[in-house]
């Protein structure tokens, strides 16, 4: 448990350390959002270019784990989905982002900085693939459903396609980008561009979690409790077991099992709370006030769960023990 303790604490102490000191006016929200942009914009896309651009491209175009975490994610998503409409009886809408904020995790600001201190630098290989997933498909798909749940119309055609075209000006999708160029052609950079990238890409992992604590300062559950916690409930157990019935499926259908690294990388990923820019994607549809809501629940008690299959990746042949 001490070894446990050892990976999740930092985390979730960056996490309080962000929280607590936003809430006692050391820092604001706002500044939160400036940080952020620091670590969307410059530390995460040269964090992706470094894990990339420094490994072959055969051992990059990770097929199979693409197809694992598209189908657990899907799985997930298509489980909210139903569980909202049918279960909690919401309305089509509100059931889109009931089922967002149960299949699409923080890979870069959560999940990356704990499958760093797992799995190791492979876990920079294992972002840029997540990415892949959630930029081309899980959030595209999503934010389509959404406008067609509205009865807009073909606005669902518009709001796909632009999702699409965002993509090119994304930072982190550059930087994934570049980094498999670099990779496919067996680029060297000059030693000072280098260390100058790897610099801005050793910032991200601490900056990430306190720009997470920072953001949950001011957020509040009242009155949402028992939506959040259906959501959390979602997002932190059913997503991961969605993950990893996709993984032993896979595996069970004949193809070639994945690195043991990527094995335990894929299932923490999906065990992560929700991305932070949930209620921003939500305020469109008037759903920002739960959308934030579950994520400080969901962020809080996420401490718990991961830590909780850790223990159990400890416990089982193959997956660490």
């Amino acid at each position: 448990m001490l070894d446990i303790l050892a990976i999740t604490g930092p985390i979730y102490l960056t996490i309080a350390l962000g929280y607590i000191l936003t809430r006692r006016g050391l820092f604001a929200r706002a500044d939160m959002r400036v940080l952020g942009q620091f670590v969307i914009n410059l530390a995460l896309p040269a964090l992706l270019f470094n894990a990339l651009a420094q490994r072959k491209l055969a051992d990059i175009l990770n097929g199979r784990y693409l197809l694992v975490y598209a189908l657990g994610s899907l799985a997930a998503m298509g489980l909210g989905l139903l569980w909202a409409r049918r279960g909690a009886r919401q309305d089509r809408t509100t059931s889109v982002f009931w089922a967002m904020g149960m299949s699409c995790p923080n890979s870069g600001f959560v999940g990356f900085p704990i499958a760093l201190l797992v799995i190791g630098p492979v876990a920079g290989v294992m972002l840029g693939l997540n990415m892949i997933v959630e930029n081309l498909l899980l959030i595209p798909l999503l934010l389509a459903l959404a406008e067609s749940s509205t009865g807009s119309g073909g606005r669902w055609h518009t709001v796909l396609r632009q999702s699409l075209l965002n993509l090119a000006r994304n930072p982190m999708v550059l930087g994934l980008l570049a980094g498999f160029v670099v990779s496919a052609l067996q680029w060297q950079m000059p030693s000072p561009l280098a260390r100058t990238v790897t610099m801005f890409a050793q910032a991200s992992a601490a900056l990430s979690l306190f720009v997470i604590g920072g953001s949950l300062a001011g957020l509040h559950i009242a009155g949402l409790r028992r939506p959040v916690a259906q959501i959390a409930i979602g997002k932190l157990l059913v997503h991961p077991a969605a993950m990893l019935g996709a993984l032993l499926l896979c595996e069970a259908l004949g193809m070639v099992p994945m690195d043991p690294k990527l094995r335990i990388g894929v299932v923490l990923t999906a065990a992560s709370p929700m991305f932070g820019i949930y209620p921003i994607l939500a305020q469109k549809h008037g759903h920002d006030g739960l959308a934030a809501a579950a994520l400080l629940g969901t962020t809080a008690a996420s401490f718990f769960t991961i830590s909780a299959l850790l223990w159990v990746f400890q416990q089982v042949p193959g997956w660490g023990g």
